[in-house]
């Protein structure tokens, strides 16, 4: 019987070809980049993904790369039956970051704010809650509006701007009047489009 020394076989190969070694033999079960999500749509599933568009981790083309490839897969019209992105210019890392960074995503309160910070529960507010309302009632989502606190951990202190968060594609679009830090200003449309 031989036994195996999986960390000297390790040591003697390239960092590179290391790597793809582990890809290759845990990739699968780890990486959420499989494209085909029949399975998860017959059994009643719905995705909704956001990335910040200044996330300094993980690259935002990633995400929408990932989302491509879901499209080219099982083809736009199923693709948005249940499957929504949105890309949050501004937004670092799930949240932060100079634009308008909390639509319901994170706990407020458990990131050092204070403990009676109210989150918004509507859908229109909510990205949780827009899942939720998506599942049970069988309402896609639309724009999520999000919100920048002049104090991101301390709503308290006032709104400093809100804009709307357009599912991808579509990104949110000026009307050309009224202040531009409110979301009621601007249209969800499709970058090519005048």
């Amino acid at each position: 019987m031989v036994v195996e020394n999986p960390a000297r076989d390790f040591r003697s190969v390239s960092p590179e070809h290391a790597a793809q070694m582990a890809d290759e033999k845990t990739g699968r079960a780890i990486n959420a980049t499989d494209p085909d999500l029949r399975r998860f749509r017959a059994h009643g599933g719905k995705l909704i993904a956001y990335h910040g568009w200044s996330d300094p981790a993980i690259p935002a083309l990633s995400t929408i790369n990932y989302y491509d490839s879901v499209v080219a897969n099982m083809g736009l019209q199923e693709t948005e039956g249940f499957v929504r992105l949105y890309v949050a210019p501004g937004m670092h890392h799930a949240f932060l970051g100079p634009g308008p960074n909390f639509f319901g995503q994170v706990d407020l309160a458990g990131l050092g704010g204070p403990p009676d910070i109210p989150t918004p529960t509507d859908p229109q507010h909510n990205i949780s809650s827009a899942l939720v309302q998506w599942v049970e009632k069988g309402v896609a989502p639309g724009p999520i509006i999000a919100t920048k606190y002049v104090n991101d951990l301390d709503p308290s202190q006032g709104v400093k701007m809100t804009r709307p968060l357009c599912p991808y594609p579509q990104i949110a679009k000026y009307k050309g009047t009224g202040d531009t830090n409110d979301a009621a200003n601007f249209v969800c449309a499709r970058a090519d489009s005048e």
